[in-house]
């Protein structure tokens, strides 16, 4: 894999690691004792909204609503809901290059989880801390894997979040160099996803397994990963992971060496972004198709 496919991939995760885990919640609807729920009831749903947003490359809208969201959730002192919306506030921060504010809101997370007594919880948010620390190199590979291992046999309730610690694992897995067994673990993943319907998901598998595949020098493969991630961005209209799929399959075409295939792809990128509004997405797009 050339360095500009792996620079391509690694922006690339990072951004869309967030399209997989904005549906995961661990609660579900109180039942009607008298409480008062209207704040919790509506902030769930704004959180929801919010995952949407972020998972479409809407970043800022969505770090706004989420915002708003902690705001409420602090409010209402529910320390579960302080919890899930400081994982996907933490989120949209690191994407958004503001590094050290996401590690706080994971620190959150992982306290407010511990507090409460939620070993799944805890578990998922020492995950999503250990994953930040594997994407911006703060800890080695190895004992990221060691720690998502570790947390994951607490992980039994939630669907998603299982789906979640086998991408984890994968992203480890693909970092050092394990390639059948990362593309194994993003398969486990891409099973629940499928099966539970959650489309959007299961095609951040598929582009994950298209890295894994590339690095491991099957062009082919990654090739047909990519086209399984575009097939179910288009039924979704995911417009963000559709951009994000044909500039990854222009880097690989590239590495390939199908100038012409890979042009195509880049430009079918820029036309997504352009037609998203997205103008520094199209521009960094154009200046990958003019490398050498």
């Amino acid at each position: 894999m050339g360095v500009s496919m792996k620079r391509a991939v690694e922006l690339h995760i990072t951004i869309l690691l967030i399209s997989f885990l904005f549906a995961v919640s661990c609660s579900s609807a109180p039942k009607d004792s008298g409480d008062n729920n209207e704040t919790r009831v509506r902030t769930e749903k704004e959180l929801a909204l919010g995952n949407r947003e972020a998972a479409r490359g809407n970043f800022e809208n969505s770090l706004s609503i989420l915002t708003e969201c902690r705001r409420k959730a602090v409010s209402t002192d529910d320390p579960s809901l302080i919890t899930r919306v400081c994982l996907s506030r933490g989120n949209v921060l690191f994407t958004l290059g503001k590094t050290d504010e996401a590690f706080a809101e994971w620190e959150r997370a992982v306290a407010e989880a511990q507090a409460l007594g939620n070993l799944e919880l805890l578990s998922v948010s020492r995950i999503f801390r250990a994953r930040g620390n594997l994407m911006s190199q703060k800890a080695p590979a190895q004992s990221v894997l060691d720690e998502v291992n570790r947390e994951s046999a607490n992980i039994k309730s939630d669907r998603l979040y299982i789906a979640f610690s086998w991408q984890a694992k994968g992203l480890a897995l693909r970092a050092l160099g394990s390639y059948r067994e990362a593309e194994d673990a993003l398969k486990r993943s891409l099973e629940i996803h499928e099966k539970d319907r959650h489309l959007e998901n299961a095609s951040y598998d598929w582009y994950t397994i298209a890295s894994i595949r590339s690095l491991a020098n099957n062009i082919q493969g990654a090739l047909q990963a990519l086209e399984q991630a575009i097939t179910l961005d288009r039924r979704v209209e995911n417009s963000w992971g559709l951009a994000a799929s044909w500039r990854a399959m222009g880097d690989v075409y590239r590495k390939a060496g199908r100038a012409q295939d890979a042009e195509s792809a880049y430009s079918r990128a820029r036309e997504i972004y352009l037609a998203m509004g997205n103008a520094y997405e199209a521009e960094q797009t154009r200046i990958k198709s003019e490398e050498n």
